[in-house]
């Protein structure tokens, strides 16, 4: 038996669920944000309310680990380690990219077998956090900060249908123009969807150090000065 606690802000959408054997029990989820400061706490203690009432055990927080939002990863990374330390449970990483294509495989089973799978995370711009996977989730290209252009995976798209997806897809709709580009809506990265990731991490014990434990950035974060009125 496992009770994980999943955590995702890396995002404008915080969401929050608790899984028992890998299947739901508890979801929360806000999609008008990004309020994370403000919701997380409170949809966290409502999830391990949830779970104390049900005489679930938790067993480990499973959270996003990036990359995403600067200050989204914080809260949630901050959130999951307090947890851990407070309740002396696991901790678990999930690469935010590989968790936005769970609900394409699970939800789109007609994908070609040669399918590769392009999730992307809006960096301002024209600019987007990306990587490129097959089907079985292996990684073709690693995960990169891509500023994207008419050639932008053209090597994909070459040989390969492939399919874009994340709050970065869409503005690159008019920009990737070719035969073997598909666009999915209203692909965004959730707590439920974490469940598979985290049953995996869990199963090879692949945890992490909950003192030393950072979101991947993947870029510094650069704070802007405001312009001053006139």
């Amino acid at each position: 038996m496992s009770c994980i606690l999943h955590i995702e802000t890396s995002t404008r959408v915080c969401s929050v669920a608790v899984s028992e054997d890998g299947a739901n029990v508890f979801e929360k989820a806000d999609f008008e944000g990004p309020s994370h400061a403000v919701l997380l706490g409170s949809f966290v203690d409502e999830a391990l309310s949830f779970a104390d009432s049900h005489a679930m055990p938790l067993d480990a927080v499973a959270v996003s680990c990036g990359p995403g939002s600067y200050t989204g990863l914080r809260i949630g990374v901050s959130m999951a380690k307090g947890i851990c330390y407070g309740r002396n449970v696991k901790l678990l990483s999930i690469p935010t990219l590989e968790l936005l294509c769970v609900p394409v495989l699970l939800y789109h089973d007609d994908l070609p077998e040669d399918a590769l799978l392009v999730p992307m995370i809006d960096a301002r711009r024209m600019e987007v956090y990306s990587a490129v996977y097959d089907r079985a989730l292996r990684a073709v290209r690693p995960v990169g900060a891509d500023i994207i252009d008419s050639q932008s995976y053209a090597e994909f798209l070459a040989d390969h249908p492939v399919y874009f997806f994340g709050d970065g897809a869409a503005k690159c709709q008019d920009t990737i123009v070719h035969p073997n580009a598909h666009f999915l809506p209203d692909i965004q990265p959730l707590a439920r969807n974490m469940f598979p990731l985290a049953e995996k991490k869990m199963a090879l014990e692949s945890y992490e150090d909950v003192a030393y434990f950072e979101p991947f950035y993947l870029k510094e974060f650069v704070a802007s000065t405001p312009k001053k009125l006139l």
